[in-house]
């Protein structure tokens, strides 16, 4: 598939925005895949027929996961050669695909030859790995194209549509990847002929990798599908892996989502999943080491030392999706919870707590290692005071239910006094328990939902009733009546009920430690983007986490006829972009 032709400015206007997660057709049709994914991935597991039609030897697996070091078997693609100062490369952001202006940002960061952050002098990843999301909110062929192809073909224009020498880009998918069963990401990344994502170039045979990537450093993706769960074809990958790499190295551990912020989420495998892998390494009995642990998913910046004071573990999903809160992160994640189901490689970390920047300003408190800072993140919640406004149809389909239960009110009012906040109080149930589990908590705020929302109901009904009464006679206006009833709920209620919606999420996010992910998708942020530029030199890896406090609007950006840039992007800003340092730079070392 060749890239598209950039558009004019008027084109570009018709790329995607932030996806609006209320709108009632995505969610329709979010909940439609949801529920085929349900249905169908437990009996037609796409990770099975890619290992069933990939039958190498375990040397095969080995020599593919070396094929880009010096003097190995892919010269004329791409090898990892040291910089003048013996060091490689790389970079990994995660969650991506979602508004053009955020996605775009972000790749045309990731694409320049070099990049000085504070004084920092960083070159482009030699490798480019994505941690899972590629797109939102569902895979299809469009979706690839328009919110991941095109914005990185443009940000990185191809040299030579022709060769396949370009530095290579890896992917491991998140849920909303595998959607539909994995049939377009496993169409891009996993192509017998390498996909051009613009200078980039894809390899990959499986959803799952391991690479090395210098003399004392691999790389490890982990496809954990859309049930926490790792395959026994993966597995045995992995292992062959393992018994292949030379003893005493070090491996990157990728995971599709940071199990060590779920540990409080119910029946959560996504530690557990991240571990089994780890275990692999571990068994392997070769002093393989895993200091450094890298996801997405949760779409913010936070990293997390163990106790062992090396291990690392990193989320940075500022990729392009909405930006995910970080005011809720706990300062001490207790791992070890065998009784739970859960621990950290036989308890070698037992505890993380959340870090401080090694590098602050002089004369300055160091901060806490997350981004955006909690102060930043409880200020945006607020933003959920204009849920209306960001959400116009979710609230109308709330008015429509407001119509309806005003009519039950209006006609069955003894009935209604019970009847309402019942079905209200299941609504708010089960939709508080799938994301929350089923607390006493969750349980009370259902509750005192529903009698909020009733009493609001119920009062609305029997106002417009009695105030059409005055001045229309329902008997002998009766169709009018019932119009002038329904657009009256379905207004003003959609009004009041998106008003209390939207208090409901800020205060349950902001004081009850519930709801995040709706909190925040109700109001589409697209600041505070990020990604990890890793230095990589003998046993040590520099990390600079990067972050774009700031990304442009659709109106900002301009046609580069100016060839700004190296290599230059399509469009580039009015005000160039701002990247900087999060923290740090953060040196990981192997743990002894």
């Amino acid at each position: 598939m060749q890239a598209t032709p950039p558009p004019s400015l008027e084109g570009l206007a018709k790329y995607p925005k932030m996806t609006s997660w209320f709108r009632p057709d995505v969610l329709a049709k979010l909940l439609w895949r949801v529920i085929v994914s349900d249905l169908f991935e437990q009996y037609a597991d796409g990770r099975l027929i890619v290992a069933a039609l990939d039958t190498v030897s375990d040397q095969e697996l080995v020599d593919r996961a070396q094929q880009f070091m010096p003097g190995k078997s892919n010269p004329p693609v791409w090898v990892l050669e040291p910089d003048s100062d013996g060091a490689i490369w790389i970079d990994f952001l995660a969650d991506l695909g979602d508004g053009f202006d955020a996605t775009y940002a972000i790749a045309s960061l990731l694409s320049q030859e070099t990049l000085t952050i504070d004084s920092h002098v960083t070159r482009r990843g030699q490798m480019l790995f994505m941690g899972g999301d590629e797109v939102y909110p569902n895979a299809a062929a469009e979706t690839y194209r328009r919110q991941l192809r095109d914005p990185y073909d443009w940000a990185f224009p191809d040299p030579d549509p022709k060769s396949a020498k370009g530095p290579p880009v890896y992917a491991i998918p998140g849920n909303h990847d595998w959607y539909d069963g994995l049939v377009q990401f496993l169409a891009l990344f996993s192509r017998k002929v390498n996909l051009h994502l613009g200078g980039w170039r894809s390899h990959q045979h499986r959803s799952y990798f391991a690479l090395q990537i210098s003399e004392k450093w691999w790389i490890w993706g982990i496809d954990a599908q859309l049930y926490d769960d790792v395959d026994q074809p993966q597995k045995d990958y992995f292992s062959a892996i393992a018994r292949g790499m030379p003893r005493d190295t070090n491996i990157i551990l990728c995971g599709p989502e940071p199990g060590w912020l779920y540990t409080r989420k119910p029946n959560s495998r996504s530690l557990a999943v991240i571990n089994e892998v780890g275990r692999i390494a571990l068994d392997a009995n070769k002093g393989l080491k895993i200091p450094l642990v890298l996801s997405g998913d949760t779409h913010h910046y936070s990293r997390y030392v163990g106790d062992d004071s090396v291990t690392q573990f990193i989320t940075s999903g500022g990729g392009g999706a909405f930006l995910h809160p970080t005011h809720q992160l706990e300062q001490t994640i207790d791992l070890n919870r065998e009784q739970d189901g859960f621990s950290w490689l036989d308890g070698r970390v037992k505890t993380v707590s959340l870090g401080v920047d090694p590098q602050p300003a002089p004369g300055a408190q160091p901060k806490e290692a997350c981004y955006p800072t909690r102060v930043e993140s409880i200020a945006m919640l607020k933003g959920n005071f204009s849920f209306v406004a960001h959400n116009t149809g979710f609230a109308v389909l709330l008015g429509i239910f407001y119509w309806a239960l005003g009519v039950l009110s209006v006609h069955l009012w003894w009935d209604a006094l019970y009847a309402i906040p019942t079905i209200l109080f299941i609504g708010f149930w089960v939709y508080t328990k799938r994301q929350e589990g089923g607390s006493l908590k969750v349980l009370a705020l259902s509750a005192m939902n529903a009698i909020v929302h009733a009493v609001a109901v119920m009062w609305l009904a029997l106002f417009f009733r009695y105030l059409n009464v005055g001045y229309l006679d329902p008997a002998a206006w009766p169709r009018l009546s019932f119009l002038l009833f329904a657009a009256e709920m379905v207004v003003f209620g959609g009004l009041v009920a998106g008003a209390l919606f939207g208090l409901y999420l800020y205060a349950s996010s902001r004081w009850w430690n519930q709801n995040h992910n709706d909190a925040y998708s109700a109001m589409r942020l697209d600041s505070h983007r990020n990604f990890l530029r890793m230095r990589i030199k003998a046993d040590e890896v520099v990390i600079y986490p990067i972050g774009l406090d700031r990304v442009p609007k659709r109106r900002e950006w301009r046609v580069n006829r100016a060839g700004v840039g190296s290599p230059p992007p399509v469009y580039v800003p009015i005000s160039p972009l701002a990247p900087r340092l999060i923290e740090g730079p953060i040196a990981v070392r192997r743990a002894l």
